[in-house]
């Protein structure tokens, strides 16, 4: 039987500094660190602050390495391994395959929470958590690649006047990087094309960048309003508002400009 453990690690928002005084403990404590940065990244930290800040390398591995997992899981047969993720450590599926194969393989699991964009946008909008729907990710499209089913999402939910959290597409090989005005745009595109008229210029959208900072940018308004803001560094967040409750109303004046 394997005697090894793989800690999975949750390394919070924005920076090196977001993750949890028990995140940083185990991790420094772990023979090797893997990481990977393609579902999200620390915006405001590089790999570099990463490692001094944790006192060790840090290898990064790409979508590939981390869906097969042979890496890590061989690692971890006879050693305490950290895999770092920014946010949370489990939005991602192929981080949940990762530790069922562990079990699996007999390969101790343990989880270190971090916060996270699913519940740190709705705070800072002042939005209720409980009134969220059904969670979706915009990706650029690509030649005759246009899928609506992100839109389908804000439909159903909207049907259902429930809020949308919507995230947007990230390359970090490529150093781009969804912009909020870009996924607006591509949300009406996305409603015209489905012949919906649930969504249009007028609707309500709220936009947050650079969750976990000491200076996000949060504003509410209308999609034409905000396709023409400029929402400054990555990485931007869409909410697209279902019914309101009069206190979210109150909260979405005071602390995301809305009018």
């Amino acid at each position: 039987m394997p005697n090894g453990e793989i800690v999975f690690i949750g390394l919070g928002l924005y920076d090196e500094k977001d993750v949890s005084v028990k995140g940083l403990e185990v991790a420094r404590s772990c023979v090797k660190l893997f990481a990977e940065f393609y579902t999200s990244e620390l915006a405001g930290s590089s790999l570099q602050r990463l490692q001094e800040f944790f006192g060790k390398p840090i290898k990064v591995l790409g979508r590939e390495e981390v869906e097969k997992g042979d890496v890590i899981l061989d690692a971890a047969e006879e050693r305490r391994v950290g895999f770092l993720t920014a946010g949370d450590v489990f939005a991602a599926t192929t981080h949940v395959d990762l530790r069922l194969r562990a079990e699996k393989r007999g390969i101790k699991t343990r989880v270190v929470h971090g916060s996270s964009v699913f519940t740190a946008v709705p705070a800072l909008l002042g939005l209720q958590h409980y009134k969220f729907g059904r969670t979706t990710t915009l990706v650029y499209p690509e030649g005759s690649y246009f899928p609506v089913s992100p839109y389908s999402v804000v439909e159903e939910n909207l049907e259902r006047g429930l809020h949308t959290l919507v995230l947007l597409d990230i390359n970090r090989e490529a150093g781009r990087y969804m912009t909020i005005s870009e996924g607006v745009d591509l949300l009406l595109m996305m409603a015209e094309k489905s012949n919906s008229t649930l969504l249009g210029e007028d609707t309500l959208m709220c936009g947050v960048a650079r969750a976990g900072s000491d200076n996000p940018m949060v504003r509410a308004g209308s999609a034409k309003t905000l396709k023409k803001l400029d929402f400054g560094p990555p990485l931007h967040t869409i909410v697209v508002p279902g019914n309101l409750h009069f206190v979210e109303e109150e909260a979405l004046r005071a602390f995301a400009g809305m009018r």
